[in-house]
């Protein structure tokens, strides 16, 4: 990217950013630049290690190529060639691990079911990210897969995949390889989140229409009638791509969205109607770090990971990742979530 392209990305957020109330957040930490040039890297996912939450790990993933382990440091402890890995997410109930990602060279679900200890002892003794590809579960599917989120009911792990090019998603309970249903949100989708207490799924339809969509499954024909959350003629720039769940209590907390077209993250109410309070940006750190800009996938988690992550953390795609002047391969940024708490209480 010239240095011309670089001074529009910086007046497009000035214009949305620098002329509104939109909070500004630097990152702390940053991973290592996937090894695949252009874009490449896309969703991240956090796996909390609870018996030592500052050992607890990043994946991210390079959607051209596989999957990568970091530590809180961005430091890059595995990697795993698993083909186009795009989206990819977690849940983690009792002493089990549960990794699921969208395989768009396969067209399938992969799906792992680890023991945490096993899974934190392996991680940094193979360089197969603990050797991930030899213990997927492998779910072939009826579309051509893009997007994947996560979660439990009842404790039982599910996902959602959503289809490229096209409408439809489809509903797994994976360890059973069971095809619950097929619906249509409307148009291409990609990012999407399970609250798994409140049992409502949220998928961002990106490219024509713009809409962020809810779909309670405590209601009667939850995929035929969804809550519209926010759109393009809202607080929406662009694309709205990935979604996480910053959780406050048991069913309170915040939607959390990027908003690719603005380079911002808006901040939705977890619970129905799911107003939106605020957005922020992430911006450079003149002595250190530099932005996000159109991000892809994120995720958070409010588990006290100690120190400057004591009220959880952030991870963020970075579309275009600067060092100085020179733009390297893309990477995640990783930020407290300190600042964005504060930030969301001073716009209640």
């Amino acid at each position: 990217m010239s240095k011309f392209i670089k001074l529009s990305l910086i007046l497009n957020i000035f214009f949305f950013v620098g002329c509104s109330d939109n909070s500004s957040i630097i990152a702390i930490a940053e991973t290592e630049p996937v090894t695949t040039s252009g874009d490449a890297a896309d969703d991240p996912a956090i796996v909390i290690n609870y018996n030592n939450p500052q050992q607890s790990i990043i994946l991210g993933t390079d959607k051209r190529a596989g999957v990568y382990a970091y530590d809180l440091s961005g430091k890059k402890i595995s990697y795993a060639a698993l083909g186009e890995i795009n989206n990819i997410d977690v849940r983690q109930v009792d002493n089990k691990i549960y990794v699921a990602a969208s395989n768009r060279t396969a067209k399938s679900i992969e799906f792992w079911e680890f023991n945490q200890q096993e899974f934190f002892n392996n991680l940094p003794q193979s360089d197969n990210l603990f050797d991930i590809a030899a213990r997927s579960m492998t779910i072939p599917t009826n579309i051509d897969v893009y997007g994947i989120c996560a979660g439990l009911i009842d404790e039982v792990p599910i996902v959602f995949i959503t289809e490229d090019k096209g409408p439809r998603v489809e509903f797994w309970v994976p360890q059973t390889r069971t095809l619950i249903g097929t619906f249509s949100n409307g148009g291409e989708s990609e990012g999407c989140v399970f609250d798994d207490e409140n049992k409502t799924v949220f998928i961002s339809e990106e490219e024509v229409n713009g809409v962020l969509k809810a779909y309670n499954l405590n209601n009667e024909f939850p995929f035929e009638i969804p809550f519209i959350v926010d759109s393009r003629e809202g607080n929406i720039g662009g694309d709205p791509e990935g979604l996480t769940i910053y959780k406050t209590s048991e069913k309170e907390g915040y939607i959390l969205l990027s908003s690719q077209g603005d380079n911002k993250y808006n901040v939705y109410n977890r619970t129905y109607p799911h107003e939106f309070i605020t957005s922020f940006t992430i911006d450079d750190d003149p002595k250190g770090i530099d932005g996000t800009s159109e991000t892809d996938g994120i995720d958070v988690t409010n588990y006290n990971l100690r120190g400057k992550f004591s009220k959880g953390l952030m991870v963020a795609q970075d579309g275009y990742n600067y060092d100085g002047e020179e733009m390297k391969n893309q990477n995640f940024k990783i930020v407290s979530f300190k600042p964005i708490l504060k930030s969301i209480n001073k716009s209640k």
